[in-house]
């Protein structure tokens, strides 16, 4: 039989990357990487005030790039031997469109104003709006339309965030017609279905961002939204009733993208899902395993079938919706707001002395960034060993992991973070130390809360980058969870998850858990927990708790 290849595209925060799958082998024909060039500038971004945008050129441009250099890296005739294509993006990461479909940020009027830009997953400059919502939800007469994302509305999701640009920006409250998550609105671009009467919108989106349920109909209901605000009255009737899983087809290629790519036109795309459901898949996530895509922040994915879950609904989690991760099964979603972002942190802190050094050093602009470069790729490994190193008794520091507020459980983007125990004894290996510990504690925090809602948790798989180049930190990660910790082999586990719904889509396999055996990256790292340290770091992560509810209660 022939070989199919299928294409996978994983938008993440920085960076797209596609991959070409040989869905006969499961190999890894070839993968292209297209950094987001506005935003490695850091336009339309305010880090200050959490404001993080995201113009859709980048995204298109990053479409053309990655896909038509994969295929050409594969062997001759690949291109006429593509299957289907999916895709996985960041969220919530909505944008406005207007009555025809267009995003506003790519007419003219709108093309440099943030506003009207995609709204990055990590911007928290709704943290208003998202406490009106849950204050609402629980008081407004009706149903809480919160109750299956956890019972607690976020900052970083669909209605929060559109509402803020509602009230703040009148230009684009007058010409935005509806909106659209980023993983909706690419395959809707590839198949020329971007306007709002034919773009199909996925369940995994709908579900854990958007308030999307079955049993109230679909979307809350018109009264809910005129009760939150009159500014988002008639916006129901302009978004969704359906929602579709990703194994489904958003539709098909048009002429014009396969002419851009070299490939057929007419070949299927599949619906979108967010990165973290698919990566999941592309993981290898069967029911009770406990996936953790582990980057800037973690999303974490558990899955069970509808029939055991019974009535169970899990507080405090960002949602459990039917189908998100695959059709079928109850797709849970937790996580943490920063995880390498918090290494990421206090490695710029501690580089900002030398960066400034090499600045006002005369070199010029192209020498400095290199050697800062250096810098920053040597600081984290080098911090890493020093800490591990160092016997696991000795430090008195602790900190808590919410450097970007919290995310699960109980989302509360509006906390911030702490370190206590500081002395002049305190090195940059040892508060590394306690800043590692820490997300490992805010990571028990969320599998205590599976537990206590009586959610059992089998294994844990971890994919992403930090859990492939931070040995300590997943070393750490076992020891406080006390449990094993499996690493998935792949560089691109979740765009191999996408890859995995493309052959579904286009009908090379007959379901994802088939895809899952046929196309299995397999696992190449297991760190076990060290049970000497368990009783350390189980009074650790008590001082943990403690140190987080006093911030919480005093200082917020």
């Amino acid at each position: 039989m022939d070989s199919h290849y299928v294409i996978g595209l994983d938008y993440g925060t920085d960076s797209v990357r596609a991959v070409l799958i040989d869905t006969g082998s499961g190999e890894e024909i070839s993968t292209e990487v297209f950094h987001y060039p506005r935003w490695t500038e850091g336009r339309y971004c305010e880090p200050a005030s959490n404001q993080f945008r995201q113009h859709p050129l980048d995204y298109l441009e990053g479409l053309k790039h990655t896909i038509t250099s994969a295929i050409s890296k594969g062997p001759p005739g690949c291109a006429e031997r593509v299957a289907a294509i999916s895709i996985d993006t960041t969220g919530s990461t909505p944008i406005a469109i207007d009555k025809d479909g267009a995003a506003l940020s790519l007419r003219p009027d709108f093309a440099n104003n943030p506003n009207a830009m995609f709204i990055l997953w990590k911007d928290h400059t709704a943290v208003a709006e998202a406490d009106e919502i849950n204050q609402v939800a629980r008081t407004w007469g009706g149903i809480d339309f919160t109750r299956y994302v956890g019972g607690v509305y976020s900052s970083e999701w669909f209605y929060a965030k559109i509402l803020h640009i509602l009230r703040h920006d009148e230009k684009v409250r007058r010409e935005a017609y509806s909106w659209v998550e980023h993983c909706d609105w690419l395959p809707a671009v590839l198949c020329g279905t971007t306007a709002p009467q034919e773009l199909k919108r996925g369940v995994c989106a709908a579900g854990h961002k958007a308030l999307w349920h079955e049993s109230w109909g679909g979307l809350p209901s018109e009264d809910f939204f005129q009760s939150l605000d009159p500014l988002l009255t008639g916006l129901r009737e302009r978004l969704f009733t359906k929602t579709y899983t990703a194994d489904q087809k958003a539709g098909r290629l048009t002429d014009e993208w396969a002419a851009e790519f070299g490939l057929p036109s007419g070949i299927p795309v599949g619906i979108g899902a967010f990165d973290a459901h698919m990566g999941a898949v592309g993981g290898g996530i069967k029911p009770y395993s406990y996936v953790r895509v582990i980057g800037t922040s973690t999303c974490d994915m558990l899955i069970a079938p509808p029939h055991e879950m019974g009535d169970t609904v899990v507080s405090g989690i960002c949602g459990q919706v039917e189908g998100s991760i695959i059709p079928g099964m109850i797709g849970m979603e937790a996580g943490q707001s920063a995880f390498g972002d918090v290494f990421a942190w206090f490695r710029d802190l501690l580089l900002w002395p030398s960066q400034m050094l090499i600045e006002d050093s005369g070199v010029d602009r192209k020498t400095a960034e290199l050697l800062v470069g250096e810098l920053q790729q040597g600081l984290l490994p080098s911090l890493s060993k020093a800490a591990e190193a160092a016997p696991v008794h000795d430090n008195g520091v602790i900190a808590l992991d919410w450097l970007n507020g919290r995310r699960t459980p109980d989302a509360n983007q509006a906390l911030k973070s702490a370190i206590t125990g500081l002395s002049l004894g305190s090195d940059a290996p040892r508060i590394f130390r306690a800043l590692v510990e820490a997300t490992a504690f805010g990571s028990k925090a969320i599998v205590e809360r599976f537990l206590a809602e009586g959610i059992q948790i089998n294994e844990v798989i971890a994919i992403g980058g930090v859990a492939r180049k931070s040995p300590f930190a997943m070393k750490t990660l076992a020891n406080v969870l006390n449990m094993e910790i499996k690493v998935a082999r792949s560089d691109q586990t979740v765009a191999l998850g996408a890859a995995m719904f493309a052959a579904v889509v286009g009908g090379v396999f007959p379901d994802i858990f088939t895809a899952q055996e046929k196309m299995a990256c397999g696992i190449e790292a297991v760190y076990k927990p060290s049970p000497e340290h368990f009783d350390h770091y189980q009074l650790l992560y008590e001082k943990y708790k403690e140190i987080g509810a006093f911030v919480e209660n005093k200082l917020t």
